[in-house]
């Protein structure tokens, strides 16, 4: 079942290691039929070129396996959890790209200085709060969906205009309108801190964006009356 799913999600996991955002097997990629309620995820730790779409495991929105022979990846938990609290998105893509995850790691949010950032994120990237010893202990990767969602509802973020968070001590997360999409959002990100990494090196007291060139540039390519592209 969902032979065209599991195409579109063997081929973005595989862009993970051809676009250089991951290494070894540290990153995945899950995309989901809405009418369905099922989404595909990359089994845990097969290598991307190694990777047929045959062995995207299919699980339903409670969690259950209903295809599949081997073990999804070890984040199906906080991929199902953001799928059901976010309907609007398609397609979730982890990764531990280095830049990102940088700023992860250094408990930084990833601030927005110029329009490379700006046509793709609605301002600064957030950092999302690490999880306490109880919830590691409980459900670790179920507990880090619950943390991100918490961030967006506490702070107000739409995941629409912010498809990524960076979660403190561990690495981003990108979505999107599917799986592709949500791995574009995964390079855009890769991108934007590299450029902010050689920006805070060269002018450490830089300023963010001014807000009239963010709105600008965000709005032109996402917003209602957006005229980029064909």
């Amino acid at each position: 079942m969902l032979d065209e799913l599991r195409q579109e999600i063997c081929l973005a996991n595989q862009e993970l290691e051809t676009s250089g955002l991951v290494k070894l097997t540290f990153g995945n990629v899950s995309g989901i039929d809405r009418d369905k309620g099922i989404f595909g995820i990359k089994p845990s730790g097969v290598a991307y070129a190694d990777l047929k779409p045959e062995q995207i495991v299919l699980i339903d929105l409670e969690g259950k396996i209903v295809e599949g022979d081997l073990r999804p990846s070890s984040d199906t938990k906080t991929h199902l959890k953001l799928y059901q609290s976010w309907q609007s998105i398609g397609g979730i893509t982890h990764t531990h790209s280095i830049h990102a995850t940088t700023f992860a790691q250094a408990e930084c949010p990833l601030p927005c200085f110029g329009t490379t950032h700006a046509d793709h994120f609605y301002g600064e990237v957030p950092l999302c709060r690490a999880l306490d010893p109880e919830e590691v202990e409980i459900d670790y990767e179920g507990n880090t969906g619950v943390a991100i969602v918490q961030h967006f509802e506490q702070n107000g973020l739409d995941p629409i205009t912010m498809p990524a968070v960076l979660q403190k001590h561990h690495a981003p997360f990108t979505w999107g309108k599917n799986a592709k999409d949500s791995v574009k959002n995964s390079i855009a990100l890769e991108v934007c801190a590299k450029m902010a990494i050689g920006t805070l090196q060269l002018a450490p007291a830089s300023s963010p964006i001014p807000a009239h060139i963010l709105e600008k540039h965000h709005q032109r390519k996402h917003g209602a009356n957006a005229y980029y592209g064909q």
